[in-house]
C-alpha cells in the first residue's frame, strides 16, 4: 500500500503542488487547509507523516503539532517561513521530526520525507514482538494472549490486551488517558471517564504481585500511567 501523507497548508497552490508531486512519486496524499480539516482527515485515516505549515490562520502549526504528538505516533515535518528560526526551534521542541523553510525545492522536501520515514521504520522495528514479559506474566503479541509463569492462560478482554500492548510498546513513558484511547483506537470513549482506570485496575490484578502496590503499571498522578519493564 502507498504511504499516506497529509499536507496541512492554507495555501491551495502549495497543497496542489505537493499533492501532484508526491503522488507522482508513489505516495497517497490527503489535504487539509485548517486544524479542523486536519482532524477530519485523521478520522479517515492516520497518515505516516504530516507536512504541517506553521503559519496557519486560527490554530497555528505549533498548536497542531502538539495535538498530533499527544495523540498519534506520526512523523511531523514543519513548514516554516524563510527566516523564522524561532518557529523551527519551537517546532522541534513540541515534537516535530524535521522542518523545511518556504520556498523549498520539492526534491529537498522528498529527501527529508524519506529520512523521517526511515527513522519511523527503525522505531517501529525496535518495538517488542512475539512474547513479552510483563510482571510475572507473559503477553503474546501475536496470539493476543496473556499467560502466567507456568504457561496457564489468563482470561483477558480485547480492550485489556490493547491496553497492555500500548503500554509495553512505550516502556518508561507516561501515557495519558487520551493517548491510551488513541493507541487502542477507542476514541469513542471520553478521555476523562473511568473506562481506562477501571481496566487498568483489572489488569493490575492479573499482572502485579501486589495490585495495591503496583510495580509494573505505575500511576503518575495527574498525568496517566507508565509501564516499568522488569530489570
Amino acid at each position: 500500500m502507498a504511504t499516506r501523507i497529509l499536507v496541512v497548508d492554507d495555501d491551495p497552490s502549495v497543497r496542489q503542488m505537493l499533492t501532484e508531486y508526491l503522488s507522482a512519486h508513489g505516495y497517497e496524499v490527503a489535504q487539509a487547509a485548517s486544524g479542523e480539516a486536519m482532524r477530519a482527515e485523521l478520522e479517515r485515516g492516520v497518515p505516516a507523516v504530516v507536512l504541517l505549515d506553521v503559519g496557519l490562520p486560527g490554530e497555528d502549526g505549533l498548536t497542531l503539532a502538539r495535538y498530533l504528538r499527544e495523540r498519534h505516533d506520526v512523523g511531523i515535518i514543519m513548514v516554516t517561513g524563510q527566516g523564522d528560526v524561532v518557529d523551527r526551534v519551537a517546532g522541534l521542541e513540541v515534537g516535530a521530526d524535521d522542518y523545511i523553510a518556504k520556498p523549498f525545492d520539492p526534491r529537498e522536501l522528498r529527501a527529508r520525507l524519506k529520512s523521517v520515514l526511515r527513522r519511523l521504520e527503525k522505531k517501529e522495528s525496535a518495538k517488542p514482538h512475539g512474547r513479552v514479559s510483563i510482571g510475572s506474566c507473559f503477553l503474546d503479541l501475536k496470539a493476543r494472549t496473556l499467560s502466567d509463569a507456568g504457561g496457564k492462560e489468563i482470561p483477558i478482554t480485547s480492550m485489556e490486551f490493547d491496553l497492555l500492548k500500548a503500554l509495553v510498546e512505550h516502556p518508561n513513558q507516561v501515557l495519558s488517558r487520551d493517548q491510551l484511547l488513541s493507541l487502542t483506537r477507542n476514541r469513542e470513549w471520553e478521555p476523562f471517564d473511568r473506562s481506562i482506570d477501571i481496566r487498568i485496575t483489572r489488569l493490575r490484578r492479573k499482572v502485579e504481585d501486589d495490585p495495591a502496590r503496583p510495580r509494573v503499571i505505575k500511576t503518575v498522578r495527574g498525568a496517566g500511567y507508565m509501564y516499568i519493564p522488569s530489570k
